[in-house]
């Protein structure tokens, strides 16, 4: 096998990167949201877990989803532009999914939830972004990703 295939393929894959993801995430949402709520580290703690829940199952949809429209591609590979609609878009299904969930879990309205959101999307952004580019540097590419060997 090459060295730039990964032997981390398929539900294994998802499951280190989804577990390695969040458990990220969950330590810097926590500090942020107590930053810009003023709730307590159990407050801000306990809903960053809740829209980790929320986060595992989006991420898991997501990712078979992208990967399935990723392996109909005509150029393999990960490009800056094909990263940066992976960031995108499953940053953007968040914000329609967690935004009610904040509002709600703080006591705020939907306009503070909103502010509140798109701060931590911003942040999560670069992270998503950081965390895949080396998530692949160190694991290598799915296969969606891989040229298809050579038949020679």
């Amino acid at each position: 096998m090459p060295a730039h295939r990964s032997r981390l393929q398929g539900a294994w894959r998802r499951v280190v990167y989804i577990g390695l993801y969040e458990l990220i995430a969950i330590v810097m949402a926590s500090a942020g949201l107590m930053l810009m709520s003023g709730k307590g580290v159990f407050d801000s703690g306990a809903l960053a877990v809740a829209t980790s829940v929320v986060a595992v199952a989006w991420n898991g949809l997501f990712n078979s989803l992208f990967e399935r429209w990723e392996a109909r591609q005509a150029t393999p590979g990960r490009s800056l532009k094909r990263r940066i609609a992976h960031a995108v878009g499953f940053e953007g299904g968040l914000v329609v999914m967690l935004v009610p969930v904040i509002a709600w879990w703080l006591g705020v309205g939907l306009w503070q939830a909103l502010v509140m959101d798109l701060s931590l999307v911003v942040f999560f952004l670069v992270y998503t972004f950081v965390f895949n580019w080396a998530f692949d540097a160190v694991f290598g590419l799915p296969l969606s990703a891989q040229s298809p060997p050579s038949a020679g």
